[in-house]
């Protein structure tokens, strides 16, 4: 697979680097690994599925980059565009792979439920009950799970559990209107009965035809095509939002950096985040949401204005939150 370092897309951290005056600013990344497309038969070794199959058990989350347009030039390897028939080949294959995955494992835990093993009784039961799911063709993220059974369930890696976004590839000419194509439709409610899935737009060959444009050059082509966006800056922010993940940021002299946490945080865990010595020796947190801060200005100036307060270790992080970090070495 090709792997690769995705900026996120901020609009905060420029403003922010102008107010604190530096040249330097580090946005937050995700690394994608493009893995090559699935046929029907992977989970059974068709093409080179078993190899790809591997690579999509180790990701957080699955980007499925779905034909949404008609172009008699492009054959669609099936013969004919079906975006639901094209997640349905993906998910199937994700399914009896998982099936095959968990009749395994099912085999070595069952000798240690039977010595009396509590773990290995409760994940031997989590997939007796998965089971008849997967096999009746539902996926493992349409399930409803109790809390200790997730605890459970990363164990066994289900492919079908991942989060899923649902990448609907236009034509460029659709991009401004993206819900006007029925198949984008067809694909965005697909995502709704899915409890860990979510749907974007993007053109590709827009995308391809940017790559050798400067930033005002491409900016200007998108302006004419009545967008300010190829998608893919949507794609990944869906992709970030999917997994739970939001950014605080630091702003100093050095540099404005945006710094990647999961919801739900405390303030001990998102110091940790950038040191784990910050996390061990944590006293405090000075914090200032970004709205704040740059209504007010200055730090100063959010200061006087009652913006700029102390947390402790109870205190969660919310996107956006400009924090400054005390800890003792």
């Amino acid at each position: 697979p090709n792997v690769g370092v995705v900026q996120v897309p901020d609009d905060r951290l420029e403003p922010l680097a102008k107010l604190v005056k530096t040249q330097v600013i580090i946005p937050a990344a995700v690394e994608v690994v493009d893995i090559a497309g699935l046929v029907a038969g992977a989970s059974k070794g068709e093409g080179l599925g078993n190899k790809f199959l591997a690579n999509i058990r180790e990701v957080d989350a699955i980007v499925h980059v779905v034909r949404c347009f008609e172009d008699d030039d492009i054959i669609h390897s099936a013969g004919s565009v079906s975006p639901l028939r094209d997640i349905e080949i993906i998910e199937t294959e994700l399914i009896l792979a998982d099936i095959d995955s968990l009749e395994r494992q099912k085999d070595k835990l069952v000798k240690k439920a039977r010595s009396g093993d509590k773990i290995a009784v409760a994940t031997v039961a989590l997939i007796d009950r998965i089971l008849p799911e997967l096999n009746s063709g539902r996926p493992a993220n349409v399930m409803e799970f109790e809390d200790d059974e997730k605890e459970l369930l990363k164990s066994l890696q289900l492919l079908s559990f991942k989060p899923m976004l649902f990448a609907c590839n236009v034509a460029e000419s659709e991009l401004a209107d993206p819900d006007a194509n029925a198949m984008v439709r067809e694909v965005k409610e697909a995502a709704k009965h899915r409890r860990r899935a979510e749907a974007c737009v993007i053109s590709a060959r827009l995308e391809s035809e940017l790559i050798d444009f400067s930033p005002e050059e491409a900016k200007a082509y998108l302006a004419d095509l009545g967008v300010s966006d190829s998608g893919v800056n949507s794609l990944i922010r869906g992709t970030y939002h999917l997994l739970g993940l939001a950014s605080y940021l630091t702003a100093g002299e050095k540099e404005v950096r945006a710094w990647t946490f999961v919801r739900g945080m405390k303030a001990p865990q998102c110091a940790g985040v950038i040191h784990t010595d910050f996390e061990k020796g944590f006293i405090k947190a000075e914090v200032v949401s970004y709205d704040d801060l740059m209504a007010a200005g200055s730090v100063a100036a959010a200061r006087e204005a009652g913006k700029y307060r102390l947390e402790g270790k109870e205190y969660l992080v919310k996107d956006g939150d400009v924090i400054l970090f005390r800890f003792a070495p």
